[in-house]
């Protein structure tokens, strides 16, 4: 389980998060909605460890995940793709995929692969094309592929 409690964080001197709590239990689907400006971006930055918090508490399973570094919260099982899709233009399909199985033990991969081919078949009939020649529809596609390979 995820949990944020009394988040507040911010850029610099700009406190942008207010006292921000949420829970979001294994296998639960949460979406953050809300205005340009109204902080969904900086809730996720600040659950990745992309940013640090100037107050509160952000634990999974538990354990507190503050402060640690971004790839070992992805590690640990939470995965983002973020807007704009950041693909690798010049690797194919397949590559894009294993970048996003980095940290994921070896015996796993398989799985994941068939799983994310099964979610999205057009990635299986164009995993040796390049991420650039694809659809706008299919680099979204890819992007969340990419994000379920870390096996969040």
């Amino acid at each position: 389980m995820l949990e944020v409690a009394g988040l507040n964080a911010g850029y610099g001197e700009v406190q942008v998060l207010w006292n921000v709590g949420l829970k979001v239990e294994r296998g639960e689907i949460v979406s953050l909605i809300g205005a340009n400006g109204a902080g969904k971006t900086t809730t996720l930055r600040s659950i990745m460890g992309l940013i640090r918090p100037f107050s509160g508490v952000i634990r999974l399973d538990g354990t507190e995940i503050v402060g640690l570094p971004t790839h070992e919260i992805v590690r640990r099982g939470i995965a983002l793709v973020p807007e704009g899709r950041h693909l690798f233009p010049k690797m194919t399909v397949i590559e894009n995929l294993r970048m996003g199985a980095y940290a994921v033990d070896s015996s796993k991969y398989r799985d994941l692969l068939e799983r994310v081919f099964q979610i999205f078949p057009v990635l299986k009939e164009r995993k040796d094309q390049l991420a650039s020649t694809l659809s706008g529809g299919e680099q979204q596609m890819l992007a969340i592929a990419r994000g379920l390979m870390s096996d969040p």
